[in-house]
């Protein structure tokens, strides 16, 4: 059910290429569900987010308009102080919103809720990155018009986003007048209980300079506390159907607020078009000056380009993109719209970050405060160096820029090397809560194993030797502090948090240890491939030495009875959670139930062990997977968005695929339905990654093998057949899957070697090969889960 009254209630439109909604025809605006449209009507390029908002600007939920890394400091608020505490909070910032145009008819504002609405639609065409709007209004004195407009986020042009609204006169002259604005200080919703904290965020701009003429507006302001400067220009042209010369526009400025007012008179059928290129730019270094001049100068380049130039190459960017890498489905339309609305959301999440974080709802909302966590590296960026391998280095050459807040946060933990933040916009620990926040050490781990992906599946051996050898290096630094030895010799790492939240503060994280020692395996092996940048990092053949016993002695907790790997030290141990009287409205479990309770008892929030069963498939036996799955599964509650593709995935690698496709239909309408009743604050990034993950990873059965690519797909109704595509070195490797066969092209460059099952097989260039998929051996009966936490049935209605 969706916090505004259910899913089913305003269930988005089933298309191909996109995500589309519209109001019953004379039944007047729909107010409920309006901010969960506008996180997912949101247009981003990893630089700029605009929320899905209505292009009149009222009503609106959130007015939303982002830029990566742009965020205001406040107190952070602690009932008791302790060492270590980060002292300063980060919030993602509203900036002075660029795609407002307001619309008055003859004397009438046009308001939705006003007057009568007899057609309102909206479609984002992932296609083309286009928002497209259409309307049908007449206003309380009985005039109609006709509302054409698209929105879009540029690919190309890192700093522009651009508006066409066109305006029609229906069946009698009418006086239209087009107010196009740039407004800052939207107020920001509630992210924060504390009043110290919103306090500081209600008002944290302050102006720096504005200008305005003609058509042009620029606007400058500085946060207060932050101190970073954002700049957004406009300019705009105007075109009418008329044999008459097109108005002039005219422009007045102020420090909050740029307004470009465009008038005309339209006969019957005659229309008025605005094209509105907004710039953004923003920079803690640089003078106002030289920002103004930099945001002013993109914006006059895309006048120049005009917006059927820009039209175009946002179309031919993603042809690009859907020729390499398009997910196809048959046999059901709304999975087939799942996948790539989620694809397009990874992509739109860090397309043009450039050296920017990935945040946790991407720049589609506020939630999360804008903060970028552990599941940009390890469900984020897998699906990037798959799809779009310049984005996923951009995001790890932003986590190396950040090394020296890593640096300083392990030196006041007292540790060697470097610890990641667990909640960050800029490379500073956020997270004012220590047992999931400071303890949740995995983090460095998930870093460093995102870094060795990415070059395996690129060959980028520059990006490794100028970044990813530092990164390694200090990461596996920070385990030897970290850990201590037993008196048998065995590598312990004692009081961390692991990816379930449910269990905190614990000793032998499975996944924490075995991420850890593939980090250090991983540090030592690109130290001796890069011994002058080792040298430089005063690595000695004695550390790297270190780094491998520690390895070779790290201990993995083990359930001996049951045959499985234990999530960690004890916890199979542990009284079991009493599922059967936890009410199905007592979910999620943390806001009916303390902490103490949850982390004294066998209950798993989202996927932990399992979640290693998927990283490193290599490190258990086939039947290993099998038990921990199912024994695991029947413990997992699923209150994060995180845990069902990653259950789908390994669901479908232990041959459940039917269970895996429940999990898949689940996670592919996480948001689409909002399932976990919270995408009104953005949307969920990691978990559409998942999709991708699930599908490939899963269904797909992909794994890279120590740079050997494995596939091992197999379908699951009501899928028919299904086909990805992904870049290996540079080159489009397509799977095309059908029940009993799978074809593998590779579009150019060498030869490459991959694995289909356990064969191993040669493609060529430009030549497909077909080969059958051997018959699925019995998997067992279909894992249970906790009571009434069973997922959501594939093809089943919301």
């Amino acid at each position: 059910m969706s916090s505004e009254g259910g899913a089913a209630q305003h269930r988005f439109d089933v298309h191909p290429w996109g995500v589309g909604w519209s109001c019953r025809r004379n039944t007047g605006w729909e107010e409920r569900g309006q901010a969960h449209r506008e996180s997912v009507f949101s247009l981003s390029n990893g630089h700029i987010g605009w929320r899905g908002t209505l292009d009149e600007g009222d009503p609106s939920a959130a007015a939303g308009s982002y830029l990566n890394g742009v965020f205001e400091e406040h107190p952070m608020p602690y009932a008791e102080d302790g060492y270590g505490y980060p002292e300063h909070g980060q919030t993602v910032m509203h900036v002075p919103d660029g795609k407002v145009i307001r619309l008055i008819v003859d004397d009438e504002p046009f308001d939705i809720r006003t007057g009568e609405l007899a057609e309102h639609r909206q479609l984002l065409d992932v296609r083309t990155g286009i928002l497209h709007r259409t309307a049908t209004w007449t206003s309380p004195a009985g005039r109609t018009v006709i509302i054409a407009s698209q929105r879009m986020v540029s690919f190309t042009h890192r700093s522009i986003a651009a508006v066409r609204y066109e305006v029609t006169a229906a069946d009698a002259a009418v006086d239209v007048t087009l107010l196009s604005e740039i407004v800052a200080d939207e107020p920001l919703p509630e992210v924060h209980s504390d009043p110290r904290v919103m306090d500081a965020l209600r008002d944290p701009f302050e102006p720096v300079a504005h200008h305005g003429a003609g058509g042009r507006a620029t606007l400058v302001q500085r946060t207060r506390r932050s101190r970073i400067a954002v700049a957004v220009a406009a300019d705009h042209r105007v075109r009418t159907s008329s044999r008459g010369a097109s108005p002039e526009p005219r422009t007045d400025v102020s420090a909050d607020l740029a307004r470009t007012a465009v008038r005309a008179r339209l006969d019957p059928g005659e229309s008025i078009a605005l094209v509105k290129c907004v710039g953004h730019e923003w920079s803690a270094d640089l003078d106002d000056v030289a920002l103004q001049d930099r945001v002013e100068a993109a914006v006059e380049t895309a006048m120049e380009i005009g917006w059927d130039g820009l039209v175009d190459e946002q179309r031919q960017y993603l042809d690009e993109f859907w020729t390499r890498v398009d997910v196809t489905v048959d046999g059901d339309e709304r999975l087939q719209q799942s996948a790539r609305f989620s694809l397009f959301q990874v992509l739109q999440s860090a397309a043009r970050a450039e050296v920017r974080s990935i945040p946790g709802k991407g720049l589609t909302g506020v939630g999360y405060e804008g903060h970028t966590f552990w599941d940009a590296e390890t469900f984020v960026l897998p699906v990037l160096t798959y799809t779009a391998p310049s984005a996923a280095r951009d995001a790890l050459a932003w986590r190396h820029s950040t090394l020296d807040h890593a640096r300083a946060r392990a030196d006041q933990l007292h540790l060697e090397g470097a610890a990641f933040p667990w909640r960050t916009i800029d490379g500073r620990e956020c997270s004012g809560y220590w047992p999931a926040g400071t303890v949740a050490f995995h983090i460095n781990a998930d870093i460093a194993a995102a870094v060795v992906r990415y070059v395996q599946a690129t060959g980028d051996v520059d990006f490794e030797r100028e970044k990813g050898v530092e990164i390694l290096v200090e990461t596996a630094r920070l385990w030897c502090t970290l850990g201590r030895w037993d008196d048998e010799g065995a590598f312990h790492i004692d009081g961390v948090t692991g990816p379930d939240e449910y269990s905190a503060m614990v000793d032998d994280n499975f996944f924490t240890n075995l991420m850890a020692q593939r980090n250090l395996r991983s540090a030592a092996d690109a130290c001796r491939r890069h011994r002058d940048q080792a040298s430089a990092l005063d690595v000695s053949s004695e550390e790297i030495a270190r780094w491998t016993t520690t390895a070779d002695a790290m201990a993995f907790p083990y359930d001996a009875a049951r045959g499985i790997p234990e999530q960690s030290a004890g916890f199979n141990e542990k009284e079991r959670w009493d599922f059967e009287d936890t009410r199905d409205d007592q979910y999620p479990l943390q806001k009916h139930f303390p902490y103490f309770d949850l982390y004294r008892k066998q209950v798993v929030k989202q996927a932990d062990l399992v979640l290693a069963l998927q990283a490193a498939p290599d490190a258990f036996t086939p039947d290993e997977t099998a038990r921990a799955f199912a024994y695991y599964d029947g413990l997992t509650v699923r209150d994060s968005s995180l845990s069902a593709p990653v259950q789908a995935t390994v669901a479908a690698r232990v041959g459940q695929l039917e269970l895996a496709m429940d999990y898949l239909a689940e996670a592919a309408t996480i948001d689409l339905d909002d399932l976990q009743e919270d995408v009104d604050e953005g949307l969920h990034v990691a978990a559409h990654a998942g999709v991708w993950n699930a599908l490939v990873c899963g269904f797909g059965g992909m794994r890279d093998d120590g740079g050997i690519l494995r596939f091992a797909p197999r379908l699951a109704a009501p899928m028919t057949a299904f086909s990805f595509g992904m870049l290996v070195r540079g080159h489009t490797l397509r799977v095309e899957v059908q029940h009993d066969a799978v074809a593998y092209r590779l579009d150019g460059g060498p030869a490459l070697g991959i694995r289909h099952f356990d064969e191993e097989i040669t493609l060529e260039a430009g030549v497909a090969q077909r080969l059958g998929i051997p018959a699925l051996a019995d998997p067992g009966p279909r894992p249970s889960q906790p009571r009434g936490r069973a997922p959501r049935r594939a093809g089943a209605e919301t």
